[in-house]
């Protein structure tokens, strides 16, 4: 059985392009292999230094994400900071990388580029990356065509030690890179991202998530006039949610004219707001229980250190710690 990793960095609140884009296709995977998934929480250091705020979206990332589908009994599922094998995988990695390697990766120069302050951390995040997936001897890592950089720069550093220090020390990932994953628009009609302050938000309350299905961009045509839908951010929203059927509906609607904008907006949100309303009560079951949580993350973390020291052991010996 394949083994197959990925990892969520906990940033805040949970939207629509998370679920669509990365979730729900992890929540597919279980059972299709040995599914693993880590909340990466050391990485998102690089980004949040409110020591609350991080708890905080740690904390919520985990009741979202269970309460989207993954399951403890069927995905090895734990927090980064609780296995400190992934930081000493990543310090004797980087001892055979190349600072070029690291210098080439795109995330880096386009903060660079942008005039962002750079850390170290942010410099070697693709080396803990590699570190993340080299540690449980994965098979497959879930990538977009955009990180697949990524994970080329973490085969490139398994190879540098099994050249160092004997073919098999490392097992090289392969890219799981899905098709159909999709591209989520958001309110102004590019990519659904928190960067864009653009999202719909899974977990909103009613009114709120209401209102910014109705705050959703489109043009001046008249309530009369017919409307393109190859074009509308919301009928794309709605071939989420929707049926093939209702799609199709929609579609003629635009083309046919006589019904606003307003009125599509409130058949994309009823859409909407049914769909995830399973996921709403799961979310407050999991909230009524004190300490599902911390069992969850202590569950997960106690099997993944064994798991991960299976590795550890091969490499200390393999590089002389041993």
């Amino acid at each position: 059985m394949k083994r197959i990793l990925t990892g969520l960095q906990p940033s805040g609140t949970l939207h629509v392009g998370n679920y669509f884009g990365a979730i729900k296709p992890m929540v597919e995977l279980q059972g299709q292999g040995e599914v693993f998934l880590f909340l990466a929480d050391l990485h998102a250091l690089t980004s949040t230094q409110d020591a609350g705020q991080l708890r905080q979206y740690i904390r919520e990332a985990a009741v979202d994400l269970l309460a989207c589908g993954i399951d403890p009994s069927r995905t090895l599922f734990w927090r980064q900071s609780d296995v400190p094998l992934h930081a000493e995988l990543m310090w004797i990695l980087s001892t055979v990388t190349p600072m070029g390697l690291m210098e080439r990766m795109v995330a880096y120069k386009e903060k660079v580029q942008k005039g962002i302050p750079a850390g170290v951390g942010l410099f070697t995040y693709p080396i803990l990356q590699a570190a993340d997936i080299l540690l449980y001897d994965a098979d497959l890592v879930p990538v977009g065509k955009d990180q697949k950089q990524h994970l080329e720069a973490t085969r490139d550093i398994a190879i540098k030690i099994n050249e160092a220090y004997g073919e098999g020390t490392l097992k090289l990932p392969d890219a799981l890179i899905g098709e159909d994953v999709a591209v989520v628009p958001g309110l102004d009609g590019q990519k659904m991202s928190k960067s864009y302050g653009n999202t719909i938000f899974i977990f909103g309350d009613e009114k709120a998530t209401r209102k910014r299905v109705m705050s959703i961009v489109t043009d001046s045509t008249p309530l009369e006039a017919p409307k393109n839908p190859s074009g509308s951010t919301v009928v794309a929203l709605y071939r989420l949610f929707a049926s093939k059927e209702e799609v199709a509906r929609m579609e003629d609607e635009h083309r046919a004219g006589g019904i606003g904008y307003g009125t599509f907006k409130q058949r994309l949100f009823e859409a909407m707001w049914e769909h995830f309303a399973p996921l709403r009560a799961r979310r407050e079951e999991i909230l009524a229980r004190p300490g599902y949580i911390d069992d969850v993350f202590a569950d997960g973390a106690r099997r993944a250190r064994d798991i991960g020291a299976e590795t550890m052991a091969r490499v200390r010996k393999a590089v002389g710690l041993d």
